[in-house]
């Protein structure tokens, strides 16, 4: 840089015209030498005396014993002086050769190029390097230094850190060119050598110079360590940091982590300048995989946050958004925009957001089927979409308790529709806003009188009609029951609802459409899917608690057979599938917790309305037989819905559910999607399906509950009596804590204390063949104790039977019985119907119906 002219002046200043002290000093034997090499002289003199210092080790070393320790370290250390002398003297010449390159540099560019620490390592002045494709007239210079390289051409410059640069030959077979090919993160260029000799000065020296520039070496004075070897060639993967200068995208963005031959490959950080951020995996240039990207908004003074999968450089799979304004979208994504099934809450980020919507979205857009909660007005819609808007058929149901059913246009109650409130009075006719009236219709009253005629005006303010009244005589009420009957056919069809959820599934196992793909493709997909999450939990083992950890591992092993599908397979099938369904991590799970999360949205809130819990068990019943399809398509040997399975076994198998049965097939050997996954499915459903059930059997439950406790005042030989129990099967005595105790006429609550226990456990069950198994443990347990009674075998007639079963009712006081009565009604396995099971679970809808009109006299 021309450090010791600079140093003339003050030199001048400190010693005037003495400056023959400075000559003395310098040990320098030349005369008339101007200032500037004198002081280079003086300041190199610690450096000449190196050598001097290593030869007078090696002269002490002489006084020692070969073999000694001393003199060993006294030989390390002269050679240690050696070496740095001779690393200093090539320092010094590299710096010589850069000032005399910068003193013959023509042009302005070398102020800017010129730093302190730079070193020329080659360049091209003599033509021996051009660029490949270069105009007649241009003029291309490249200068290798030891931090970058510079293409210099007339009047611009450009320079290409090293630490962001790759090399490799092009090999000469067919071009006869020798070039060599140059790598940057925006740029490549094809450099040809004059000759084979010159190719492979160039390589060898840049790709030294990269390496070392890695390495962090020659940048500072300390000379490599002997015997470390350099490598031939830097690293294609490796990490640096590089701010972009054309790139559209990344302009002026910088980027700090791994890059593959020029681009950001692997984990990484991009910051703009604006204040943008992502954090995440890169693969080729562009975020692929998981990703964290934070835009800050200056208006809100806030920032927009997104977590989640990316592809190809765009949001692309499962994310969460939370948007500057408080809204927060968790959901699939596609090409940078909403789309898929996504749950979208608006409003203050508190736990109750004045609105939520879950469903399917198309290009940013609510579009397909979805439910939107609407909290601060109190109503939900259950129905479809169309960009943004109520569009098609729905439902909406408020905190008032009105109900509405039909047709939306613009987001708007438009068209057919049926209209009920709390009372039972119903509308059904024409609409054109909500809850407005405008058209023809049918008004029905409570009591059953009807007006049919137009209608005009908002439902709850004066209805303007012109018409006429109808009061059905009693004859009509067929009619009119009818009439009831129609709730649902303008909802939604259950199969039409969550198809995207479906549809991730099914992507997720690979396939394009349902039943479109191979089931080994599938089988890979869940192996791949099942790898990653237990790797991801390898590296933060607290996500995962122990029990999930040992279901994912038993889940690596499929269930394989071959043939038909035995009783056994079956059952192995079953066990995978509650263990699948148990972790979120495998899609059948995944899929499971999704349809869950939906079915609560709806139904709990203001959706807990009675008159939806037909769509509610519809709704369950699509889901089985969607998922049914899944599980048949990961096994395809596995028989359809209601199909036998081979060889059933001659013994009535332990894990058959229902037991003996009478004529029909044995529940073990028919495949049902019902018996394979609702005891999932069920549980976790149950809270919002039992309540519609308690609200749509209310008055029923209130009777049956008033006789009830009626009913049990009385003590148990009374009640036997009352209810016409046949003397023989009284219990003499009974066991408490214990001790046999005769039974007296003030007892109370002692005969068939077991069954009446067991009969009690109908409520802690979740599916409709647990409770099915309850009655017939009851059964069980009432004909144990008959024969204990009559010490002789007997077989029971339902005239006995009845009025026994009917105490044992009576005494297991189950406050719902009407809603487990109808929710086993609506969700049992059909093939149980016919057999023993649907006798019994006859006899027992019998007794509440018998208890809700005993007459209590």
């Amino acid at each position: 840089m021309g450090g010791f002219q600079v140093l003339v002046k003050p030199c001048h200043d400190v010693f005037g015209k003495g400056a023959d002290v400075v000559q003395r000093l310098s040990e320098c034997s030349e005369e008339g030498l101007p200032l500037a090499d004198v002081l280079a002289h003086l300041f190199y003199l610690p450096i000449k005396h190196l050598h001097e210092y290593g030869r007078l080790l090696l002269k002490l070393a002489t006084c020692y014993e070969v073999s000694s320790v001393d003199y060993q370290k006294l030989q390390d250390a002269c050679s240690k002086y050696e070496s740095m002398a001779l690393h200093l003297k090539k320092r010094r010449k590299e710096a010589e050769y850069t000032l005399h390159f910068w003193k013959s540099f023509p042009g302005k560019m070398t102020d800017s190029l010129r730093k302190p620490s730079r070193r020329l390592i080659c360049e091209s002045s003599n033509k021996a390097l051009t660029l490949q494709n270069a105009g007649r007239f241009s003029v291309n210079w490249f200068m290798l230094f030891n931090d970058a390289l510079v293409h210099a051409q007339f009047s611009t410059h450009h320079v290409f850190p090293l630490a962001t640069l790759w090399v490799e030959p092009i090999s000469e077979e067919n071009t006869g060119l020798y070039g060599l090919k140059v790598t940057s993160p925006e740029e490549s260029f094809t450099l040809l050598a004059s000759s084979p000799a010159e190719k492979a000065k160039w390589l060898r020296s840049i790709n030294q110079a990269v390496e070392q520039a890695l390495s962090g070496l020659g940048h500072d004075g300390i000379p490599p360590s002997t015997g470390v070897t350099q490598r031939a060639d830097p690293p294609i993967s490796r990490t640096a940091s590089y701010t972009f200068y054309k790139d559209s995208r990344l302009k002026e963005a910088t980027y700090e982590g791994r890059w593959v031959s020029g681009k950001p490959h692997g984990r990484g950080v991009v910051k703009w300048l604006d204040g943008r951020m992502y954090t995440g995996t890169f693969k080729n240039g562009l975020e692929d995989g998981f990703g964290d990207y934070i835009v800050p908004n200056k208006n809100l003074n806030s920032c927009d946050h997104y977590q989640g999968q990316w592809k190809d450089g765009k949001m692309h799979g499962f994310g969460t958004f939370r948007y500057a304004s408080g809204e927060v979208y968790e959901g699939s994504f596609q090409d940078n925009m909403r789309h898929g099934h996504g749950m979208l809450r608006s409003g203050k980020l508190n736990s109750t957001s004045p609105s939520v919507f879950i469903g399917q979205w198309q290009y940013d857009k609510k579009s397909g089927y979805g439910v939107f909660d609407d909290i601060t007005r109190g109503e939900k819609y259950m129905g479809m979409w169309l960009d943004d808007q109520r569009q098609g058929n729905g439902v909406v149901v408020t905190q008032f308790g009105l109900y509405y059913e039909g047709a939306f246009s613009n987001n708007k109650m438009m068209g057919t529709g049926v209209l009920l409130s709390e009372d039972d009075t119903t509308f059904e006719g024409e609409f054109s806003e909500d809850w407005t009236l405008n058209g023809k219709g049918v008004l029905t009253m409570p009591n059953g009188d009807y007006i049919e005629g137009s209608f005009s005006g908002v439902w709850g303010t004066g209805l303007k009609m012109s018409g006429s009244y109808y009061k059905p005589s009693l004859y009509d009420s067929d009619k009119e029951k009818a009439h009831a009957l129609k709730l649902g056919r303008l909802a939604v069809h259950s199969e039409d609802k969550w198809k995207a959820v479906f549809m991730e599934c099914w992507n997720r196992l690979g396939c394009d459409s349902p039943l479109q793909g191979q089931t080994t493709t599938a089988w890979d997909n869940i192996a791949i899917a099942l790898t990653a999450n237990l790797r991801q939990q390898r590296d933060s083992p607290e996500l995962l608690s122990r029990s999930h950890h040992k279901t994912l591992e038993s889940l690596e092993c499929i269930p394989q057979h071959v043939g038909p599908v035995t009783l056994e397979v079956y059952h192995t099938i079953r066990r995978y599938l509650v263990k699948a369904c148990d972790t979120p991590l495998h899609p059948l799970g995944r899929l499971v917790e999704t349809l869950v999360s939906v079915y609560r949205m709806t139904y709990v809130g203001v959706g807990a309305n009675r008159r939806l819990l037909h769509q509610a068990v519809n709704e369950i019943k699509s889901y089985l037989s969607r998922i049914f399809q899944l599980v048949r398509f990961l096994f395809p040997d596995l028989p359809e819905e209601g199909g036998s399975l081979a060889d059933p076994p001659k013994e009535t198998s332990s894990s058959d559910p229902a037991g003996k049965q009478l004529e029909s097939p044995k529940p073990g050997c028919v495949v049902s999607s019902s018996a394979l996954l609702l005891p999932v499915l069920l549980p976790r459903l149950y809270p919002p399906l039992f309540t519609l059930y308690a609200l749509e059997k209310e008055k029923e439950d209130d009777v049956y509950w008033e006789c009830v406790l009626r009913l049990n005042k009385q003590p148990d030989l009374a009640l036997l009596a009352f209810l016409g129990v046949q003397q023989k099967f009284w219990p003499v005595t009974v066991t408490v804590h214990g001790e046999k105790q005769q039974v007296l006429s003030s007892t109370k609550d002692s005969c068939f204390a077991s069954a009446v226990e067991t009969l009690q456990q109908i409520s802690t069950t979740f599916t409709p063949s647990d409770k099915l198994q309850v009655i017939q443990l009851t059964f069980e347990e009432i004909t144990q104790e008959v024969l204990a009674l009559l010490k002789q075998d007997f077989l029971w007639s339902m005239d006995d039977l009845f009025p026994v079963f009917l105490f044992v009712v009576l005494r297991a006081r189950i406050r719902n019985l009407g809603s487990e009565v109808s929710l086993i009604e609506d969700l049992m396995d059909p093939c149980v119907q016919h057999g023993e099971h649907g006798i019994m679970f006859t006899t027992l809808k019998a007794c509440y119906y018998q208890i809700q009109h005993e007459k209590v006299t």
